[in-house]
């Protein structure tokens, strides 16, 4: 088979969340499924693309592999390219059948006992130069864990009834016509059990919150939207196993610079006769500083481009440019012996002092003869 990547195969981002992965695999496995596209060769073979690719990236641990070493590194390790679990595939099964054809149906329930996600989402605030450079930070994380007292089930000493609405089977059935389908019980919410009364200690919730520090290495490029992925820091079920913590960065503004994506931009103000003369100064940047070289005649938000001196992009590394955009600043005040040194100046340009004139004088010509002149 030839050379892809799964995120592209499944459209997700690399920082995608192990649900978002699972939801863009049951859309596109329902898409190219055979059943759903008889004959078609190249349905088939995406098909067998997106299994391989969740099989992947639905493992933890294979994900991080190829995360770091790609198809390749997988190979080395001897991680196998197997498709989604049979749950998830039941899953398939069911969106293309309505859960249920003929009498047939899945059986398949939810961990009773696990009454939250298990992947965590937190927001860090970074400053700018944390998250243009990267840093290394240490946070403290409060997840959830299952309620002792209730086994996590957020029943008095764990008892739980069996659901009425869906007796017990998770599912409740609708008919239209011949078709039988199958849904969610909205009253258990798939469970097929339901709370009698709720537990003293955790008043119905299932669990408990503890806290955690964690270091986290933030890699240098990361912009406010961005997320981190740290496998295995979220929330913890019962059997001890612990979902992922995505942490979603928003980053402060700085005095100077102005980040538009890898780029970078900063105001420079540049005094008028520094403009008309021309001259050479020095602007910071992100390694230090800058010289521009002014031309005689410079105008007013005049642009210049360092290439590759803005930020590093946190997937790719390319960086960025440094764009310094010039800002002409005139005298709020003037002395008497400024002004008088200004009409000097203005004298000695002659004609080319009033350009207002030279440009405006045909039109004031021709408005004349539009007016007419009023009848006594």
């Amino acid at each position: 088979m030839e050379e892809f990547d799964y995120y592209e195969i499944l459209q997700v981002s690399r920082t995608a969340t192990t649900a978002e992965i699972k939801k863009a695999y049951r859309k596109l496995a329902i898409k190219y499924h055979p059943d759903k596209n008889p004959g078609d060769k190249e349905a088939e073979e995406k098909f067998k693309m997106i299994n391989e690719a969740y099989g992947v990236l639905s493992d933890e641990s294979k994900r991080e592999l190829y995360d770091r070493y790609g198809k390749e590194g997988l190979e080395r390790h001897g991680a196998g390219f197997n498709a989604g679990s049979m749950d998830d595939i039941m899953d398939i099964f069911n969106s293309i059948f309505g859960g249920g054809f003929g009498g047939f149906s899945s059986n398949r329930r939810r961990d009773q006992n696990r009454r939250y996600a298990m992947d965590l989402e937190l927001e860090l605030e970074l400053t700018f130069q944390e998250a243009v450079f990267g840093a290394k930070k240490d946070i403290e994380v409060e997840y959830k864990v299952p309620c002792e007292a209730c086994d996590g089930t957020g029943a008095k000493d764990g008892k739980m009834e069996s659901c009425q609405t869906c007796g017990g089977q998770g599912q409740v059935v609708i008919r239209q016509g011949f078709m039988t389908f199958a849904q969610e019980c909205p009253q258990c919410k798939g469970r097929g059990q339901v709370i009698s009364q709720k537990c003293n200690k955790c008043r119905g919730k299932g669990y408990q919150l503890e806290k955690e520090s964690i270091a986290i290495d933030i890699p240098a490029g990361v912009d406010t939207g961005n997320r981190l992925r740290v496998p295995g820091k979220g929330n913890r079920d019962k059997y001890g196993r612990r979902g992922d913590l995505y942490l979603l960065f928003y980053v402060e503004e700085d005095e100077h610079f102005v980040r538009d994506g890898n780029d970078i931009y900063i105001e420079v103000p540049v005094f008028f006769t520094k403009c008309i003369l021309g001259g050479e100064i020095t602007i910071p940047s992100l390694e230090g500083e800058l010289k521009i070289t002014l031309k005689p005649g410079t105008r007013d938000k005049e642009r210049f481009v360092f290439k590759q001196k803005g930020v590093r992009d946190v997937h790719t590394g390319v960086r960025g440019n440094l764009i310094a955009q010039i800002k002409m600043n005139l005298p709020k005040k003037l002395t008497k012996e400024q002004k008088e040194l200004l009409e000097e100046l203005q004298k000695s340009f002659g004609v080319e002092s009033h350009p207002h004139k030279s440009t405006f004088e045909s039109a004031f010509e021709r408005i004349k003869s539009w007016i007419k002149p009023k009848e006594s």
